[in-house]
């Protein structure tokens, strides 16, 4: 737990600091597409997300204490609450990943998505709660709702 905290502690003042010494120079042109800036920030935090299952699947392998998990389970928690935001109308053009079915199909993609809201809020009150078996089990709930969501609405060949 030390060790992670450390290691989040690091990485967020290396991020500050980057981003306190940025000269305005550097800074992105505006995009001709006013949707990329979106698709840019989904995709960094589909990264993000995969980082965090990476973080819970070697704690529940190793057999750590859930409450040592519990700010993984609650950042997937809040991300997959955020997730149906993340895909307004048009925002489904290159580089995006997601099948134009997000948004034909916005009923049964909201409704997986809020499939997989539930079971990380469930997965972040196991790791309150320091119920180490039903964290386990729970992760792997996590995990059939992340992978329906892509099956039905992320391109075949970016799958993961």
């Amino acid at each position: 737990m030390r060790t992670s905290m450390l290691t989040l502690g690091a990485a967020a003042a290396l991020f500050t600091s980057l981003a306190a010494t940025a000269p305005a120079s550097r800074a992105r042109p505006a995009a001709a597409d006013p949707n990329a800036e979106v698709i840019a920030g989904r995709r960094a935090a589909f990264l993000m997300s995969g980082a965090l299952f990476g973080q819970i699947k070697a704690g529940v392998d190793r057999g750590d204490d859930p409450k040592t998990l519990g700010f993984a389970a609650r950042a997937l928690s809040r991300w997959a609450s955020a997730l149906p935001g993340m895909f307004p109308a048009g925002s489904g053009g290159a580089p995006s990943e997601a099948l134009p079915a997000v948004w034909s199909d916005r009923a049964g993609f909201e409704a997986k998505a809020a499939d997989y809201a539930a079971a990380t809020t469930k997965l972040a009150d196991l790791a309150r709660a320091g119920d180490k078996p039903g964290f386990a089990a729970q992760f792997a709930v996590v995990g059939g709702t992340c992978k329906a969501c892509h099956d039905a609405y992320r391109k075949a060949e970016d799958k993961h």
